[in-house]
């Protein structure tokens, strides 16, 4: 019995002086990734027990080859355990890591929804007041000359396409957010995507006086969503037309190079501030300082219009593409840049 309790004693005291090592090690590390200190762990816990078996079979004052035997016999126990460990533990930590992107991400899928309700909230309780109380002024005669009749029912026609923008805005990012944008795939045109695109623009640009230049020939024909790609160049030369000045200029230029179509919109709105880069393209994002609107037009596209959803867009109908969207600021103000992946599911020539 009193030999019992000495294995015993020895064998804790070997696996104390090792786990205490382990912990303070543990406690050095509990920073770094998950994958090391599950290692680490796992190491810790077979050192214990092989020092617990070393200690034992010294005490117990084996031969020399017995003691070989117990120790390449732990030696040979300890690196499956370990080798084991590893591969399981790198899938725990993966799994982690991802249960915790997981977390993060609908958190900001959250806010993002959280914030998108607000400003939707704000920018329809604007029109709808102004819709009322057109209506009952209207209602109860309170104007009654032709000319202010006739304001009267533009302003209304106004504000409800505002409306009808905004509702087909949210239409398209609830599509997008929610994974059910179906692309039907086909040759697209560059040419006539910006082509009609412009058409589009031109009113309000003339209104703003801002020129819209795009070059003549050397333009891509990609695979895709023509009218996702439509939207994208659509979205791109209203939100540039709106912030840049009178008098200014908006240019649109296209190519291929590095396997990747690329499509750019450039204008003069004088830059965009650093820190807002990043958040150019999030849901309900406008800015509030260098790149405020134009208060030079109140129809529909105008810089009264808009929910701040038109470059969030164009992000989720280029990423549904498999490419991806940048902005950085030039000289005189920023370009928008769209990439789309040339292999895959887009092909491209020169048209």
């Amino acid at each position: 019995m009193t030999d019992l309790i000495l294995i015993g004693l020895y064998a804790l005291a070997a696996g104390t002086v090792v786990g205490v090592g382990g912990a303070i090690a543990l406690r050095v590390l509990r920073n770094h990734s998950i994958f090391l200190n599950v290692a680490l762990l796992l190491t810790i816990t077979v050192a214990s027990v092989a020092a617990g078996v070393a200690a034992v079979a010294h005490a117990m004052f084996l031969s020399a080859h017995d003691l070989q035997v117990v120790l390449l016999t732990v030696a040979a126990s300890a690196a499956v355990s370990l080798t084991v460990g590893a591969i399981f533990g790198r899938r725990l930590a993966a799994a982690s890591v991802w249960a915790a992107q997981a977390r993060e991400r609908e958190r900001q899928l959250e806010a993002d929804r959280r914030d998108l309700v607000a400003w939707v909230s704000h920018d329809l309780r604007t029109p709808l007041a102004g819709l009322r109380a057109m209506a009952e002024a209207l209602e109860d005669n309170v104007v009654g000359d032709r000319r202010t009749v006739a304001d009267y029912h533009r302003r209304i026609r106004i504000e409800a396409d505002r409306m009808a923008h905004l509702v087909d805005d949210l239409f398209e990012l609830s599509r997008i957010t929610a994974g059910a944008l179906r692309i039907a795939l086909s040759t697209v045109p560059l040419r006539e995507v910006v082509s009609d695109a412009i058409a589009t623009t031109a009113p309000l640009a003339a209104r703003r006086g801002i020129r819209i230049l795009a070059r003549e020939a050397g333009w891509p024909v990609v695979v895709g969503g023509e009218p996702e790609l439509s939207r994208v160049v659509a979205n791109l030369l209203v939100n540039s037309v709106r912030y840049t000045p009178p008098d200014g200029t908006v240019t649109v230029d296209a190519g291929a190079e590095h396997g990747e179509v690329w499509l750019a919109v450039s204008d003069t709105c004088g830059g965009i501030p650093e820190v807002d880069l990043p958040k150019v393209f999030d849901v309900a994002f406008r800015g509030e300082r260098a790149r405020t609107p134009w208060p030079h037009d109140d129809g529909p596209g105008g810089a009264a219009s808009g929910g701040g959803l038109g470059l969030a867009i164009v992000r989720g109908l280029v990423e549904a593409h498999g490419g991806h969207v940048g902005v950085r600021n030039t000289r005189n103000g920023c370009r928008f840049e769209v990439r789309i992946p040339a292999g895959g599911s887009v092909a491209l020539r020169h048209g």
